[in-house]
């Protein structure tokens, strides 16, 4: 009755578009706006956990016509929040105006589109969801846990060859034609909102206009590191497999992977780890730091290890805000290895930062930008895989502190840091080329490839075609999930580590900084969560780290130790040529096994169960 009465009050007040002037109409508005949101987010939500928890068919409709639902209640909040002229309003009111109208491909009007745009989503991601590779009539694994720890083991090139193909051939290559009409129904809708394209409008979260700019020059500034990595990498993955796999080009076959340097999965075993005790190590983090320790709704509900009862599940790891302020979940098909301990502080993170801005309104309950969100786990993450934490914590028995432990936790943490930069720069400047329209639809899977080729250095291993769309094999394009801002976060979250680690008093390297049990640290901390979106990133930012710019700075001065290191042993052997080698084609195998989506690094956890 109450919201009926709000409402009514609202649209009373409400005159032609862009009008009316009362700014108690206005906050009646955003009143009930902020109910009305929880009560459909919640729904909305709810539906898409019991699909993603449970792929079915039926449940697969269910979530399409919720999330069509949903779109059409945002079309009708902004069509309410446009009547209003907000040009005299508070800066804080007309900020909330500006977001509840600014409702992505929610804005497609026609209900058929809009209704195909959720469809062809949902198909997209049921297709690498339910991506099984058979060895047998009765031997089909999926990616996690099963064929993801297969992966990490092998070392037989051949196995893994076939195991690259295989995997593109089971997703990427069966989505092209739906990824295609995705493009053209999003830039449709977000065009009617003023935007360019769908890149366009994405780059608009991070509220300036020299954004794309910003992360090229970040890209061009840590480019030296990653060449020095790539140059190591290949000499040691040549003594592994041997030279003639490798082109002379100087790129690295993506197929090709190494052994994990720092690892402490086997002790985790050893103690008897479960999904739930991860989770637990993760949550002991925070409290130590004085933040806010995970709801009993956590427990209750979340998704930590993968079902055992047959259930087709989205195994991706992501952490859920249901917008009720009690209800918040982790989604995670949980194996009992470092990787995934890395991971559950990962999603922790986004739990963690759920919590900080509950109180916030509605359409403030997001990260300040999106990188801001993948940071906040990360960062807690560079103090926990230092050897001092491992061994404080138990799973490090002997805790050795010299030269040589020192390059080689480095390098492991490079294998994670730096050898990850150019994927996660590329993989959306390869989307926005295909928004503007750069690069169509008979070039897909040419354009992935010179980038990929062209700034990691790294090349198929066996000829592609169009008919492959390799982009595809890779989780965040068919879930549509903007992936710029992992590359951000890889840059924010040194930043902010090196603050919190002022905050608790460390002296010394930076890397060897554990902020744990540092009250002062998660201090600091939550002060910058609690904000939300509700203001421009670069003053919560500034708030914390003292600058409001983006600076490699930190990430520099973390790494320089192992930089020094690999320039002197990799001498003039560095770098690759800009094109792809020349490749003959490869015969397709009917037995395949599923790598990750082939990307460099010695360490197998890398990019495999990357959370995001």
């Amino acid at each position: 009755m109450l919201l009926g009465i709000l409402l009514s009050a609202c649209l009373a007040y409400a005159g032609a578009q862009g009008t009316n002037t009362n700014q108690t109409a206005a906050q009646e508005f955003l009143d009930f706006y902020n109910t009305d949101a929880q009560r459909v987010l919640y729904a909305s939500d709810e539906i898409a956990w019991t699909y993603y928890t449970n792929i079915t068919e039926e449940n697969q409709q269910r979530m399409v016509e919720s999330y069509t639902q949903s779109d059409i209640w945002r079309q009708n909040m902004s069509r309410m929040a446009s009547e209003f002229d907000t040009t005299n309003f508070p800066a804080d009111m007309k900020r909330q105006f500006a977001k509840i109208k600014d409702i992505g491909t929610a804005a497609l009007e026609d209900l058929s589109k809009l209704e195909q745009l959720n469809q062809v989503l949902s198909e997209m991601e049921t297709i690498y969801s339910i991506g099984k590779v058979c060895f047998g009539p009765d031997d089909c694994r999926p990616l996690e846990p099963d064929l993801t720890r297969m992966f990490e083991t092998s070392r037989d090139e051949k196995q893994l060859r076939t195991a690259w193909i295989g995997w593109r051939d089971a997703t990427g290559k069966k989505m092209r034609e739906l990824y295609t009409q995705f493009v053209s129904l999003s830039n449709e809708a977000v065009r009617t909102l003023g935007y360019q394209d769908t890149g366009d409008y994405w780059r608009s979260w991070y509220e300036t206009d020299t954004f794309e700019q910003d992360v090229a020059a970040l890209f061009q500034e840590l480019k030296p590191f990653y060449e020095q990595l790539h140059a190591f990498v290949r000499r040691r993955l040549k003594a592994q497999y041997g030279e003639s796999l490798f082109p002379s080009t100087g790129h690295i076959p993506a197929h090709l992977l190494g052994k994990p340097i720092l690892d402490v999965t086997e002790e985790m075993v050893k103690q008897n780890y479960t999904a739930v005790k991860i989770f637990e190590t993760a949550d002991d983090f925070f409290k130590s730091l004085g933040m806010i320790e995970m709801p009993q709704e956590f427990w209750d509900k979340s998704m930590l290890t993968k079902p055992t009862d047959g259930r087709e599940v989205v195994c991706h790891a992501s952490a859920w805000d249901f917008y009720n302020g009690v209800d918040f979940r982790v989604k995670q098909c949980t194996d009992i290895t470092m990787d995934d301990l890395s991971t559950a502080h990962h999603e922790m993170g986004h739990i963690e930062y759920y919590l900080q801005y509950v109180d916030q309104p509605i359409v403030y309950r997001r990260g300040a930008n999106p990188g801001f969100h993948e940071a906040v786990g990360d960062v807690i993450s560079l103090s926990v895989e230092t050897p001092k934490h491992l061994n404080k914590i138990g799973l490090l028995p002997e805790l050795v502190e010299d030269n040589e432990a020192t390059l080689n936790f480095l390098m492991a943490m490079a294998l994670q840091k730096i050898a990850f930069l150019p994927f996660g720069y590329l993989i959306d400047q390869w989307r926005w080329s295909v928004f503007k329209g750069d690069t169509t639809p008979d070039n897909y899977n040419a354009d992935w490839w010179k980038l990929r080729c062209g700034l990691q250095g790294v090349s198929p291993p066996v000829a592609r075609s169009e008919d492959d769309f390799d982009p595809g094999a890779k989780y965040h394009i068919p879930a549509n999930t903007p992936y710029i801002r992992y590359f951000v976060s890889y840059v924010l979250q040194f930043q902010f580590h090196k603050a919190l680690c002022e905050a608790a008093g460390h002296t010394g390297p930076l890397h060897t900084c554990d902020i744990y049990n540092s009250t002062e640290a998660g201090q600091k901390l939550s002060d910058m969560l609690k904000v939300g979106s509700s203001q421009v990133w670069t003053e919560p930012f500034e708030a914390l780290v003292g600058s409001r710019r983006m600076s490699a700075q930190p990430l520099v001065d973390y790494f320089q130790p192992l930089m020094d290191y690999m320039k002197e042993a990799n001498g003039d052997d560095v770098g690759w040529e800009d094109q792809c080698p020349d490749l003959a084609p490869q015969p397709s195998s009917s037995s395949r096994l599923l790598p990750c989506f082939g990307f460099l690094g010695l360490l197998l956890w890398l990019l495999c169960v990357l959370a995001v």
